[in-house]
């Protein structure tokens, strides 16, 4: 059902200036029937000045007045010509801003965790580009030494249900391609929940890789070998000068 806008703009309208039950107004406002009756007490919606549904055409004073006669009767939102198609408009999902930053990390873990998945799937699912997930799949991406895979469902990007649905959708075109991934790759996938109590894996800086491979010659450890071992005692127990002593002979 749709919602009036200003929702509880508007149930503080009807509250104040009509004799509706608070069932009828938290059906008609999808809220629930004692936030309303919260609102008439003076709890709820403290300094939300009301919203008249009637002069913003949302409501007919001849539907109120139904309403008020007939407690069992239903609100029904006034037809709107502009809203026509509003719901089916279809588009990349939007993203808040203060969640954008997290996006390559989704997006590296959808790639990571879920390789069934086809660009246009991830792209609805955490509402980004193709040219940027083949750019994560391909690790070209400008900053992908600094991004780690996070789930998108706890990163707040998606829901759970949304992701399983695509899963099972890719799944299934997979297995009807013939194109499945096979036991030992799917053993390898691991669920949400492990995938947020995996650690870090440590990394080496680029200028450093190899290092972790060096190992000493036979050659170096007998060098190693040969070198005196140094007493660091013996290094403070040095023998005294004899300059004083020959002065005294001279005398």
């Amino acid at each position: 059902m749709a919602l009036p806008i200003m929702a509880k703009a508007t149930a503080v309208w009807l509250v104040d200036n009509t004799t509706l039950s608070f069932k009828q107004i938290a059906d008609f406002c999808g809220l629930h029937e004692l936030e309303v009756n919260g609102i008439a007490d003076g709890e709820v919606a403290q300094g939300i000045k009301g919203f008249d549904p009637i002069a913003n055409n949302q409501l007919t004073q001849a539907e109120i007045d139904m309403a008020e006669n007939n407690p069992r009767h239903k609100l029904k939102l006034k037809h709107n010509p502009a809203a026509d198609g509003e719901e089916k408009r279809r588009g990349p999902r939007y993203t808040p801003l203060s969640k954008r930053q997290d996006r390559p990390a989704a997006i590296l873990w959808l790639v990571k965790f879920h390789p069934e998945l086809s660009d246009g799937q991830i792209s609805k699912l955490v509402g980004t580009t193709k040219p940027t997930i083949q750019a994560l799949r391909d690790r070209t991406h400008w900053n992908i030494a600094n991004i780690s895979p996070i789930d998108p469902v706890a990163l707040g990007l998606c829901k759970q249900g949304e992701l399983d649905k695509a899963v099972a959708k890719a799944a299934a075109k997979a297995a009807k391609d013939g194109t499945a991934i096979s036991d030992e790759e799917r053993l390898k996938l691991v669920s949400t929940e492990q995938s947020l109590q995996m650690e870090d894996e440590p990394r080496l800086p680029s200028n450093m890789s190899g290092l972790e491979t060096f190992t000493l010659s036979s050659s170096d450890e007998d060098e190693k070998k040969d070198e005196p071992v140094v007493d660091a005692d013996s290094l403070f127990n040095l023998p005294k000068g004899g300059g004083e002593d020959e002065d005294e002979d001279d005398a």
